[in-house]
């Protein structure tokens, strides 16, 4: 009787203090819940998101297969990221008041893995500085879309070059795993 007191007592005991631990995580029922971010940090974060997996993926792929395409039709790896980081452009410069790009940056003018990554991260640092720099209340400041050539909101321009960057970022996935790879956000963290 002891030794079956003993086997039930151990897991109701594990069981007790999983409860608890989880009972003291959880936030309490009658707390009023947080306030949402503003804006303009919705958007940064999302920006910022993207920008760390693009550059994450930069940073992580061997050099030496940076002109890898699946197939023939595609863009190398290289020219997806030139491709992704170049389209913020189409958004930063037009908000500024500045011309957008006359098409995608050339392979043969980022000749290495690291001219590529500076690339990469300097398209997303430009667009966090413009983002942080319009603030809420810019966020409905208005600058023509280059390719509609029609008037758009900061913010919507922004939320679009983020899905750009998020398909391309898709795209780049499947370059991994063609190229026996394993993402860096697919990996086990530690």
């Amino acid at each position: 009787m002891k030794t079956l007191c003993r086997i039930f007592a151990l897991p109701l005991l594990a069981g007790l203090c999983i409860q608890i631990a989880g009972a003291q995580a959880a936030p309490a029922k009658d707390a009023a819940p947080k306030p949402p971010d503003s804006p303009s940090k919705a958007v940064l974060d999302s920006w910022n998101d993207i920008g760390r997996k693009l550059i994450a993926m930069a940073e992580d792929f061997p050099e030496d297969k940076y002109d890898f395409k699946p197939t023939p039709a595609q863009r190398t790896f290289a020219e997806q990221l030139l491709h992704a980081a170049g389209g913020n452009y189409f958004f930063i410069n037009p908000a500024k008041g500045l011309k957008a790009p006359a098409g995608d940056p050339k392979r043969a003018e980022y000749k290495t893995k690291a001219a590529v990554v500076d690339y990469v991260k300097k398209s997303f640092a430009d667009g966090a500085d413009l983002i942080k720099s319009k603030g809420d209340a810019g966020l409905n400041d208005l600058f023509v879309d280059p390719f509609a050539n029609q008037q758009a909101r900061i913010a919507d321009g922004a939320w679009g070059l983020i899905e750009h960057a998020g398909e391309h970022y898709g795209q780049l996935v499947v370059y991994y795993r063609v190229a026996g790879l394993v993402p860096p956000e697919s990996r086990p963290k530690k």
